[in-house]
């Protein structure tokens, strides 16, 4: 079988020790939310797998009883060293919005394992995605860790709740050495998450990685990223 088509199923984490298999649930253990597909395999989806030869074997992982569907450490651990991600919205009027949300490494912090929850803070005034949230709550969150070549998608319908209102969640969300201002706290219910294989996802180091020499930059390289211009 091709397994270009199922690469949801397995997890590649070399942070992790390996790749973790995704359909597991521990003995007894509640199913809390869906499996990803669920929602992201809507009719016009399938139509599209089944024109280009894939809806067969997502049929059968569809089938599936014993998909994990609560944050394990891995996901925990993952999310805690992110220092950003993407996160969609859609408005009233139907257009969707993809908003980019940084800050120090695990401000998106791992309530539960449903539940994840940033602070927000006083930006531009826009509103677009706290705005959007008063129509739909539902959203996906992608985060990335490019030097890995890591992806981690995750389903969630978010609630946004004034700061001063919710003092005991601003306790776990608020950076005391962030300097910004606390408006608002996102809270986000997990429904449903999918590890991405690693195929296109070019590798990208930041300024800390590079410093530590978690990667080695060849001069060749350099001179590419520069046009090879001295």
């Amino acid at each position: 079988m091709d397994t270009t088509f199922l690469c949801s199923e397995v997890i590649l984490a070399p942070d992790f020790g390996g790749f973790v298999g995704l359909n597991f649930l521990e003995k007894g253990e509640k199913k809390m939310a869906q499996h990803f597909m669920e929602f992201a395999f809507n009719d016009s989806v399938k139509e599209m797998q089944e024109k280009y030869g894939t809806r067969d074997p997502y049929k059968k992982m569809e089938e599936k009883t014993d998909f994990r569907n609560k944050l394990t450490w891995q996901e925990k651990a993952y999310i805690k060293g992110r220092e950003d991600f993407y996160m969609s919205s859609v408005g009233g009027n139907g257009w969707p919005y993809m908003q980019f949300r940084g800050g120090p490494k695990g401000f998106l912090k791992v309530i539960d394992a449903n539940t994840l929850a940033f602070a927000d803070f006083r930006g531009n005034g826009q509103y677009i995605s706290a705005g959007n949230f008063t129509a739909t709550k539902k959203t996906v969150l992608f985060m990335m860790d490019y030097a890995n070549q890591q992806r981690l998608k995750i389903w969630a319908e978010v609630d946004v709740l004034h700061a001063a209102d919710n003092p005991e969640l601003m306790e776990n969300v608020q950076l005391p050495d962030y300097r910004a201002a606390v408006e608002r706290i996102f809270v986000l219910k997990v429904h449903a998450f999918d590890w991405n294989c690693p195929q296109h996802i070019t590798p990208r180091f930041t300024k800390e990685e590079i410093q530590r020499g978690a990667v080695i930059i060849e001069p060749e390289t350099m001179e590419a990223g520069t046009g090879g211009q001295s």
